[in-house]
This record gives structure tokens, sequence and C-alpha cells, in this order.
């Protein structure tokens, strides 16, 4: 879904939101006001602000989407009433999907990000989506397709409230991703990805390390994957 960033960005309907308010939103507000609200929620968060600015002005770039805990995680911080939205974030993916499946193109695209944020503070991880597949298996223990896409891409957390995305155009579009929708990542629900490639491992250990800066989140139990990003 595409909206007009300038105008969701200075919309002030979701300045304060609370658990309350975000489980009303999730069970009666229409999908399209549900993406408004996550991106306003999200826009509110300098640090995302000014990385989706920044990356929108570079000139070339193969299709990308900031995506993950940057901005779950600000959701989770506005339900906290935090001041700091930034709070327990510890870096930024970027994913962007380039067809040349070579390292050295990986890395100019990575330089090229680095470079555009290395004043802002901030740790941002760029990783082209098409070669997962090619280094998966000596990190993680597993064979995995290749992704077809960004969005087949970000379907593959080990959650469901982490496949989201924004990405942002020269001409002030932006695009708003969600997998699952909107419904677990505003009730505060962590639950295991049906579509995902990672072990329980990481989901067990991801939920643990979440709820201890997140106590206000519930993790629902490991269920083994259906789909596994084929």
């Amino acid at each position: 879904m595409f909206l007009d960033y300038a105008v969701v960005r200075d919309n002030p309907t979701y300045a304060r939101v609370t658990p309350a308010s975000l489980r009303e939103l999730a069970d009666q507000a229409p999908y399209e006001e549900q993406v408004a609200a996550f991106a306003s929620i999200v826009l509110r968060n300098e640090s995302v602000r000014t990385v989706l600015e920044r990356l929108a002005g570079l000139e070339g770039l193969p299709p990308w989407y900031l995506t993950a805990g940057s901005l779950f995680q600000t959701v989770w911080n506005a339900a906290a009433g935090r001041a700091d939205l930034r709070t327990g974030i510890r870096d930024h993916d970027l994913f962007f999907f380039d067809e040349d499946t070579s390292w050295e193109a990986e890395d100019v695209v990575i330089k090229r990000c680095l470079a555009a944020v290395e004043d802002l503070g901030v740790e941002l991880e760029p990783r082209n989506q098409a070669r997962v597949h090619l280094w998966y298996p000596e990190k993680w223990g597993k064979e995995i397709a290749p992704y077809r896409d960004l969005r087949h891409a970000i379907s593959s957390f080990a959650a469901t409230s982490c496949c989201v995305g924004l990405s942002l155009d020269t001409g002030g579009k932006l695009a708003v991703h969600s997998t699952h929708g909107f419904e677990d990542l505003f009730g505060l629900v962590l639950r295991p990805n049906p579509l995902t490639v990672a072990p329980q491992s990481v989901y067990d250990d991801k939920a643990a390390r979440w709820m201890q800066d997140w106590p206000q989140l519930t993790k629902l139990p490991w269920a083994e994957p259906v789909a596994s990003a084929q």
C-alpha cells in the first residue's frame, strides 16, 4: 500500500497510543486505517524518518525496504509510553534486492547506504536478499530456497510482528508492507511465523531478549512452519 509520506509523517492522530488503543485499531479499524496508523507511529521515530529520507535520496539503488526491528520495536515503545522511541532498538535492517548476487555488487550497495547515514549514529545493516540462500546454510545449518523478491524475504522472519517494511521514493511516496497485517503487532503478541525459514532457537532467543526490554509482550508457543519460504 502507498501513502503520502508528508501527510503520514505530520499526522498527529497517533501521537499517543496505548495498548488498549492499538488493540482497538486491530479489532475495529479498516485495514487502510491500520496501515496509516502503523506508518504514523513508526515515523515518530526520528532515526527511522531520517534513514528513510537519506536512502530515498540515493539514486540507482536496487528496490529496498527498511524492515524488522526498527519498525515493530518503535510500535512497542509507543505502546509502552516511552518518550524516546529509539529505546532498545539495536539496528536498522535494510533489505534490498539485486539480481547480481556477487559479493562485490552487494558490497558496493552496502557501502553507499552506510555512507549516507554515517553521521547519524545508527547501526544500518543492508543486505541483498537475492543472495541470502548462498550464505544461510553456513550460518544457520539449513538450506533455504532463493527469495523471489523483497516481500518474500520480509515474510521469512521468525515472528509475525517482524514481517513489516517501509520504503520511500524521491517523490514522497511511502510504500508500506505487512505480510500478516497488524493484529499481532498492535496486540503486542509474539507469534511464530508460519512462513519462517528460521529455526525455533531463533524465535525463542529473540523472544526472550525482546520480553526483557518490552515485558508487556505475550509470547505464543512455537509451531512448525508450514511454508518455509518455498
